[in-house]
Formats: structure tokens, C-alpha cells, sequence
């Protein structure tokens, strides 16, 4: 009895030690594995410094250098246009920039959310090189008025009467600009403005030969508004209607009336006293 005790405590002690020793042996092989991942810069992302925001900001609070903070970001997913060192993010002491969009605490600053130094948050601030800012009244009933925010596009069509001198007047519908883009509604350029008010004016980002045009078009007629989908980068066509075409009513075209040639009468005259008469003849060639 004590022999087959003795038998199997020799066979429990060695598989006690078996187990250690395979332990032991694969607790090695994961620090090697480590030690080779951090000797090739595998177990670490790369970073880089860049400014965000220390507290949530709002449309046209100023950004002072107590409103920002550098911090690590990994290099890979940083946004694009973001501020890298002080004197990109102030490069004129004194001169600071004004937020043009919300932005949120730990947020990165990119260029397009801020202005340039000593800019205010103005329609000036969003027009681009060589555009400029033409105002255009709208209602409720002259498009998506209630619908329109800065940054969305539309296409602007005309309603007027064309030749209204002339007998063939006529109210005709036309598409005069397509993809036109808002850069202010009632003169705030607000991209976070609530959308659900009716706007009475909007402002659009133009070329200066579009401006006579829709300067022109605004005092002659009626301009209403339709909204382009934000993804949607379809070239609208040259649209016009008037309301036989809405209708679908075709003019008839009346028939010319038959050319009446008149029978040529020959006559003479003849004086008969004080008196000239004219007396029918045959006709000769």
C-alpha cells in the first residue's frame, strides 16, 4: 500500500513539474514576442501636436491662446487643415481669429471652422477669391425659404412676362442660375443657426456677370428658390414653361386665308357734256 502511495506521488510531483516547465516556457516565449514589437515601434502609434479646443465655442466667439491647448493626436486620423504650432494659430500678436462654426471641448481647430487673424465673422470672411454677395428677398411662398441654412446650394428661377410690347405676351417660367451657394441667410452667416424660421432675405456667393443678371431678373419679375440635394452634383439643364407647355394646350396655327384675285375691268371715258363718264370695254392684251 505504502509502495502504490509512494508510485503516485512520484507521478504527481513530475507532472506538477511538467506543467511548470511548459508554463515557464510559454510565459518566455510572450516576452520575447513583446520585446521584439517594442524594438520595432509596433506596440506604439505615431502622433503629432495640434491645437483643440479647451471649452465648447459657439458662431462668432473669439478664440484667444486661453481657449486652446496643444495635445497628441494620432497621425494618422487628424483632420484636415488643423493648427500645428502657435504661430500658425496666432501669427500677429493681438489679432485673434473668430469661430465660425460650434465646436466642442477636446475638438481639433481646422481652418475651416475659424476666420483669418483679425477677421470678424462676416459674409466678407466666407467669400471666396474673385466672388461676389447678392442678396435676394424671398418669402415663404417664393421656395424652401424656411428650409435654407449657409453652405446649402440652389438653383434660382425667374417668372415674368416676355414681350410685353407686342400683341404674343406671354408668363413664362426659366431657369436662370443652377447650384448657386448660400453663404448668408438675413445677413448672418451662421452655419448652426436653427433652420425653422422663414428667412426674408438670403445672400448667395456669385460671379460679378451673374449679379447684373440677377439684379436684372429680381426687378422684372419674381425669383423663387429650389433646394439642391447636399450629394447631388447633377448640372440642371436650360429649363423653360410657360403655361400652354404646363398645360399641355397646342396653338392652332389658323390656315391662311385664300389669296381673292379681282376680275380686271377695261373701261374708257367719255364726255358727256360737263360730265366724264367711264364705259366698260373688252379687255385686249
Amino acid at each position: 500500500m505504502r509502495a502504490v502511495f509512494g508510485l503516485v506521488l512520484i507521478v504527481g510531483l513530475g507532472l506538477a513539474g511538467f506543467a511548470v516547465y511548459m508554463t515557464k516556457n510559454q510565459f518566455t516565449a510572450y516576452e520575447n514576442e513583446i520585446a521584439q514589437l517594442r524594438a520595432s515601434g509596433g506596440g506604439t502609434i505615431p502622433t503629432v501636436d495640434l491645437y483643440v479646443a479647451n471649452k465648447a465655442m459657439q458662431y462668432g466667439d473669439p478664440v484667444t491662446p486661453e481657449d486652446v491647448r496643444l495635445v497628441k493626436w494620432p497621425a494618422n486620423v487628424q483632420p484636415e487643415g488643423v493648427f500645428y504650432t502657435e504661430e500658425q494659430l496666432f501669427p500677429i500678436p493681438g489679432e485673434n481669429r473668430v469661430m465660425l462654426r460650434t465646436i466642442d471641448a477636446n475638438e481639433a481647430l481646422t481652418a475651416v471652422k475659424v476666420t483669418k487673424p483679425g477677421e470678424t465673422a462676416g459674409i466678407s470672411s466666407v467669400l471666396a477669391r474673385g466672388m461676389r454677395a447678392f442678396t435676394i428677398k424671398v418669402d415663404v411662398s417664393s421656395g424652401v425659404s424656411g428650409f435654407l441654412r449657409p453652405g446649402h446650394n440652389v438653383d434660382i428661377y425667374w417668372t415674368g412676362e416676355v414681350n410685353p410690347s407686342s400683341g404674343d405676351r406671354r408668363e413664362v417660367t426659366k431657369l436662370i442660375e443652377a447650384g448657386v451657394g448660400i453663404i448668408a441667410i438675413d445677413q448672418s452667416a451662421n452655419v448652426d443657426a436653427p433652420a425653422n424660421t422663414i428667412a426674408r432675405t438670403v445672400t448667395v456667393a456669385i460671379r460679378p456677370e451673374q449679379v447684373a443678371g440677377l439684379a436684372q431678373a429680381q426687378s422684372t419679375g419674381r425669383l423663387s428658390l429650389s433646394l439642391v440635394g447636399a450629394n447631388d452634383d447633377s448640372i440642371s439643364s436650360n429649363i423653360e414653361i410657360d403655361q400652354n407647355k404646363l398645360l399641355g394646350i397646342v396653338e392652332e396655327v389658323a390656315a391662311p386665308e385664300p389669296e381673292v384675285i379681282e376680275k380686271k375691268v377695261c373701261t374708257i371715258r367719255k364726255r358727256q357734256g360737263v360730265e366724264v363718264i367711264e364705259i366698260p370695254i373688252p379687255c385686249t392684251n
